[in-house]
């Protein structure tokens, strides 16, 4: 099978290659899936290029990207045969894994490949492991949220984008931040603030009539703290999924214990298993229901990767980039 690797940290041109590789066999409880499509998150250019703290080569040669979709080939021992054939979409495809998605065949856990409705292409399908349940998850870690206040900070972003979605078809009132308005559109949000012309908290905060939010789905925890605190209502959660400004923000502690918040510092990949499966039911669902759009960024096929890492590097796309195998 054709595969795209690395065998050391670098730029996406002097370390991806595209090389032949065996096709995997499925082993007891696992599932061969035959890719159509691999998503390219940040957190995989990251990976390859040896950005994170401490990042050590974990194996020889590396297959990159934790999200893809695909079709099941074949089954390993204790796996439903009736699974053959079925349209999946792929999660943690690369974590704690030599073999991602990067390339034509992936064998994986079963439960690692959801069903894929019909009417949700591949691409869109390979868009979803990673951003789409960071969305849910950082909006129902607490339960439903209908009724409540939710600002998205950052709802141009893949995950704010669907978290915009998500936090309207849950019946919540949906506040988002942006830089233009291009991306306010692409949000598809109602309610915004541009971050780069207005005071985001006293904007919010004339939004709600001074009631400020009940929950902020946080794209940089360190930038935003400050906002954060004026707007965050008394008993309040806020769900963080990154600080990329500042990996070791100073905690403004009792700002946030006399308003009685919850910080929510999530990471998808260490979901535990009841709370993915809610998360899976719930996504194909709304999947079914052909409720979400998606948005795709072309980036070629296998032999285009170093392309398509140097388009989610450069950060000015608007969705995930999405090589077809």
């Amino acid at each position: 099978m054709k595969a795209i690797t690395y065998r050391r940290f670098g730029a996406a041109a002097d370390v991806l290659e595209l090389v032949e590789l065996p096709t995997p066999e499925p082993g007891a409880g696992d599932v061969l899936v035959r890719v159509h499509a691999s998503g390219i998150n940040p957190s995989d250019v990251k990976l390859r290029s040896g950005a994170r703290p401490g990042a050590v080569m974990q194996y020889p040669m590396i297959v990159p990207h934790s999200d893809g979709a695909g079709v099941i080939e074949a089954v390993g021992e204790g796996v439903d045969p009736a699974r053959v054939g079925e349209r999946v979409w792929i999660w943690n495809g690369q974590w704690q894994r030599a073999f991602g998605t990067g390339a034509q065949y992936i064998a994986l856990p079963s439960d690692q490949a959801v069903f894929l409705p019909d009417t949700t292409s591949f691409a869109e399908g390979a868009c979803f492991g990673i951003p789409a349940m960071t969305a849910w998850y950082g909006l129902y870690c607490d339960g439903p949220i209908t009724d409540k206040t939710v600002l998205v900070t950052g709802g141009a972003g893949t995950v704010g984008r669907y978290a915009c979605q998500m936090a309207a078809l849950g019946g919540a009132r949906v506040i988002t931040t942006v830089s233009s308005d291009e991306k306010a559109a692409h949000s598809g949000a109602t309610d915004w603030v541009n971050y780069r012309t207005q005071d985001v908290a006293e904007a919010v905060m004339d939004m709600t009539n001074g009631a400020g939010v009940d929950l902020i789905v946080e794209v940089d925890f360190a930038a935003n703290q400050p906002a954060s605190l004026s707007m965050i209502r008394p008993g309040g959660t806020i769900a963080s999924y990154a600080s990329a400004s500042q990996m070791t923000p100073e905690l403004d502690f009792y700002g946030f214990m006399f308003k009685n918040i919850r910080l929510h510092m999530l990471i998808v990949y260490q979901l535990d298993a009841a709370a993915r499966r809610r998360g899976e039911a719930q996504l194909v669902e709304w999947l079914e229901q052909d409720a979400l759009s998606h948005a795709v960024v072309p980036g070629g096929n296998l032999s285009d990767a170093a392309t398509a890492h140097q388009m989610v590097e450069a950060g000015q796309k608007l969705g995930t980039v999405v090589l077809e195998v």
